[in-house]
């Protein structure tokens, strides 16, 4: 079993296993003229949801009583912050979590999730020059058909400021993640080991609903008699299955024999999509197990077996998976790699052999689901049922729910999981994405073909980030349970 570091979380949309809703304990209602139905909502989803509910106080069972005296408590404690936000952050959140969130217009949200954002398709790590505040940023890839793809601008080139402004810990977050729709990039160039700002600019506008297709390249090698598959795959929406299952297909019909699986910057997404993948790497017998799912102590006992387990699967939509049934497959990872892509990584272990190659991942082992104020339906939104939100709350929160263990009960990977194979992107040499000589890929072909050569994989200026574009796409430390069973 593997080792592991950091700390990751996960996106978890559940489907009922029953016709019917769960049941909600009945919970006591504040004042009806107070204007708290959005902390209502908040209060009551958490109380029953959340993974920590157990730990914080204010979301115990018996923490209000439906008295006369209860309600007034009750109602004082929702008024407590005006802004639901703040009392989300402020009065519902165990101390250790550092994923769950929210958003005042479910539309918004539920949107985000299916990878659709607004971005000008440029895809960066951001690195703390020499330890200081400033920082600067590299170009891991750009998305095709992006505005950023019309501009003269490419793989591996660094920026240093953004409208005439240095890069630093107090203002990347507005100046790359704002409102703003456009800015310009201030490129740079390391000089003598030393960050210089160079002439060029680069003018970016950020578009509406920007959607990427995950399946960034798909190909395969011939090297010294190995057939080698090779699948970048940034993350895992269920948007693009079949883009996912045309790539596998086609290199079962290129007749590989090994796997490489990049995700070096996939930051999570479905967790139907990994299912999926794996079963086309491994197997398709569906008496396997998947995962298990693991929710707080008061949800645990009420849920069958059903709703607990998910297996391998045979199937992408109405067309049978032909798995490459292989027992080993070699996988690249970053501090960027997270959620689903930790997932993919855990889940196979107990089945193949998997040998993981670059940095060690995020770690984010918790699930989560949107809610809404769905009382029916146990606040779980359902597309279906949109017309059944309570149109006073259009609030949604996505709280951890728990966590996914594989198949031989392992999940604890919060410090996320250490590579057989420690190797870092080289800013000084980060190569072409999917060149047999970009130097993650060609470790890795290396591991399979057993051929030293004179390579030499020192890595002399380290990609070590502290935060990146995907940090902040809709997607990232998400790991979505859109199976249904």
């Amino acid at each position: 079993m593997k080792k592991v570091l950091y700390f990751f979380s996960i996106i978890l949309f559940i489907s009922c296993s029953k016709d019917e809703p769960f049941s909600i304990p009945g919970t006591v209602s504040p004042n009806p003229d107070a204007d708290v139905d959005v902390q209502d909502f908040m209060w009551k989803a958490m109380n029953y949801w959340y993974f920590w509910q157990n730990q914080v106080p204010d979301l115990a069972d018996d923490r209000f009583v439906n008295t006369p005296e209860g309600i007034e408590a009750y109602t004082n404690f929702l008024s407590s912050e005006e802004n639901p936000a703040d009392f989300f952050d402020n009065r519902l959140l165990f101390e250790e979590d550092r994923f769950s969130f929210y958003n005042e217009d479910y539309r918004v949200l539920t949107q985000s999730l299916s990878g659709i954002s607004r971005s000008n398709g440029l895809e960066f790590g951001l690195v703390r020059f020499q330890s200081g505040q400033n920082l600067f940023g590299y170009v891991r890839y750009i998305v095709p058909g992006s505005n950023a793809a019309t501009k003269d601008i490419q793989r591996g080139e660094l920026f240093s400021g953004v409208d005439g402004q240095t890069l630093n810990l107090d203002n990347y977050i507005q100046l790359l993640f704002g409102e703003n729709n456009d800015y310009t990039l201030n490129m740079a160039e390391f000089v003598d080991g030393a960050l210089a700002p160079s002439d060029k600019e680069v003018s970016l506008t950020k578009e509406e609903a920007l959607s990427e297709n995950p399946v960034f390249i798909s190909k395969s090698f011939l090297i010294n008699g190995e057939n080698i598959g090779y699948l970048m795959y940034n993350q895992f929406t269920n948007e693009y299955d079949d883009d996912l299952y045309t790539a596998i297909e086609n290199l079962k019909t290129a007749g590989i024999t090994n796997l490489i699986i990049d995700l070096r910057y996939n930051p999570g997404g479905s967790v139907n999509t990994t299912r999926l993948l794996a079963s086309m790497i491994y197997d398709t017998n569906t008496d396997n197990l998947f995962l298990r799912k693991r929710y707080n102590d008061k949800l645990q006992p009420e849920f069958s077996k059903e709703r607990l387990e998910v297996y391998f699967a045979d199937k992408v939509g109405n067309r049978e998976i032909n798995s490459l049934n292989l027992s080993k497959v070699y996988v690249l990872t970053s501090a960027s790699s997270a959620s689903a892509s930790e997932l993919l990584i855990n889940s196979l272990e107990p089945y193949m052999d998997v040998i993981q190659i670059g940095d060690v991942t995020r770690g984010k082992n918790e699930f989560s689901t949107t809610l809404v104020d769905d009382r029916d339906n146990s606040y779980l939104y359902t597309p279906s049922r949109i017309n059944h939100i309570n149109p006073n709350v259009q609030w949604a929160i996505q709280p951890l729910l728990g966590r996914n263990e594989n198949a031989e009960g392992f999940s604890d990977f919060t410090n996320g999981l250490i590579p057989d194979i420690q190797l870092k992107e080289d800013l000084q040499n980060l190569g072409i994405l999917g060149d047999q000589n970009e130097p993650l890929l060609a470790r890795a072909i290396q591991e399979i073909t057993g051929s030293t050569g004179k390579r030499d994989f020192t890595v002399k200026r380290p990609a070590n980030i502290m935060s990146s574009s995907k940090l902040f796409s809709p997607l990232s430390d998400r790991m979505i349970d859109d199976t249904h069973y």
